[in-house]
């Protein structure tokens, strides 16, 4: 069994309990998770890469999950070994990490059900018995929440919105008119999910005409919106996020856009209206994409890119605009090399001056 609520065990017993194979003593006990750079005797931590092999030997951790692959390195197997730690081979430290942080973490559900006395439910809202609803939040009428939710304090479900099965709602979200959120979702502090989408139009005098957004926005199964994200809800139909999507903070979804399912969007990203991305795609941080785009299944679009055009299925793009990673990498190079070109032009021009005076 894996640890709940807590770290306390020793190294052996850890290693059974995630299946990893054990060098060194079993009998380290273990009560915290620390980086290498502060670790104490006490603390595991990790190793993921032969750069981190070295830091090793210098800290005073009492333990360290290891990537197998960094052990094929001679070098940092010689520095792992010389550390004379625990360490817990695993085919991948960073995945078992998350799982023991993820027990180490407050269970879901610990908040208890019912309703704080300070929170507003509307009588013909539809609310399991399991539901916790915190201080100050208020869930409107006709809003449906799933068995084991958790909506935190200030959070508002607006009229008809529907919220599956055990997620949790962080405080001052707001889950607006009609969108519907599936099973086990976590929506961070702040988040917007249905707010108007930006569409004006000039009238004939010139005035900006506000266009009336009256669909909804769908979420999958266990996403994860980050902190202050706002999806906007379509004109018609419905902007929606498919199952397994991770959206890191700060990250603007705009009206009608489609994402697909198991896709990572970082933060601070820009997505206008209609945009169309697959199944498996990877949006750095402050990336901006222009309305109508579509990005296809596993394509990887870099960070602070501008992505003007649509992007093919499995191709990374890069750049401002954007383009394909081998093109733009080109494009790069010989813009690095202008300095020195421009320097030769001027010699050359110095050069031809003299000799024809002469």
């Amino acid at each position: 069994m894996m640890p709940s609520g807590g770290l306390s065990i020793t190294a052996g017993q850890l290693a059974v309990a995630i299946g990893a194979e054990m060098l060194g003593p079993g009998n380290v006990a273990l009560d915290r998770v620390d980086p290498v750079e502060r670790a104490g005797p006490t603390s595991l931590t990790f190793v993921r890469d032969a750069a981190f092999a070295n830091r090793l030997a210098s800290s005073a951790a009492g333990a360290a999950l290891v990537s197998r692959a960094v052990l094929a390195d001679p070098g940092a197997r010689a520095a792992l070994e010389g550390a004379k730690r625990s360490l817990l081979v695993v085919d991948d430290a960073d995945l078992a990490l998350a799982k023991i942080l993820q027990s180490m973490g407050e269970p879901r559900g610990a908040a208890p059900a019912g309703v704080h006395p300070t929170a507003w439910v509307d009588s013909s809202a539809v609310v399991d018995a399991s539901v916790s609803i915190g201080a100050c939040a208020t869930v409107e009428r006709g809003a449906r929440i799933g068995a084991g939710t958790r909506v935190l304090a200030g959070a508002r479900v607006c009229e008809h919105a529907v919220i599956g099965a055990e997620c949790v709602v962080h405080h001052n979200v707001v889950i607006g008119r009609a969108c519907v959120v599936g099973d086990r979702v976590v929506v961070h502090p702040g988040v917007v999910i249905g707010g108007d989408g930006f569409g004006y139009r000039p009238d004939e005098s010139g005035r900006l005409i506000k266009i009336p957004h009256l669909g909804v926005v769908e979420i999958g199964a266990d996403v994860e919106i980050g902190a202050n994200t706002t999806i906007d809800r379509a004109k018609l139909g419905a902007t929606s996020v498919g199952a397994g999507t991770k959206i890191d903070n700060l990250v603007q979804i705009g009206h009608g856009c489609v994402i697909g399912r198991g896709s990572v969007i970082c933060g601070c990203v820009g997505m206008a209206g209609s945009v169309r991305v697959g199944d498996g795609v990877m949006i750095g941080g402050g990336a901006s994409i222009r309305d109508n785009v579509s990005i296809g299944d596993g394509a990887r679009i870099a960070a602070c890119a501008a992505v003007m055009n649509d992007v093919p299925a499995g191709q990374s793009w890069l750049g401002y605009p954007a383009r394909p990673a081998t093109e733009a990498l080109r494009a790069m190079a010989a813009v690095n090399q202008l300095p020195e070109v421009l320097r030769d032009l001027k010699r050359g021009a110095r050069g031809g001056s003299r000799g024809g005076s002469a």
